[in-house]
């Protein structure tokens, strides 16, 4: 599977602590090898973000992507990344 960044994802990576862009390069390197990996804990949001999944970082990191067809192939599109709480706080 092919990964992509928007742009956005870019700015909080650059934005975030070293020790977390340290783990979202591991567990990026994990994907790209198994997306569906344990480690991961790869899995389907629900609404409003059923457009999306999500990967675990650390136990409050987490980064969002979807899926999208291109041709024969699938690409992960990754969209932000934030703790459980910027991502999330704001629905509960």
């Amino acid at each position: 599977m092919k990964v992509r960044f928007s742009p956005n994802f870019y700015r909080q990576y650059k934005k975030a602590e070293v020790r977390i862009q340290n783990s979202i390069d591991e567990k990026l390197r994990i994907f790209r090898k198994n997306p569906s990996d344990s480690e991961l804990n790869n899995h389907l949001l629900r609404k409003p973000y059923q457009d999306r999944k999500s990967i675990d970082i650390t136990n409050n990191y987490r980064v969002h992507y979807k899926e999208i067809k291109e041709g024969t192939e699938t690409v992960a599109y990754f969209v932000c990344l934030g703790t459980h709480e910027e991502l999330y706080g704001k629905l509960n």
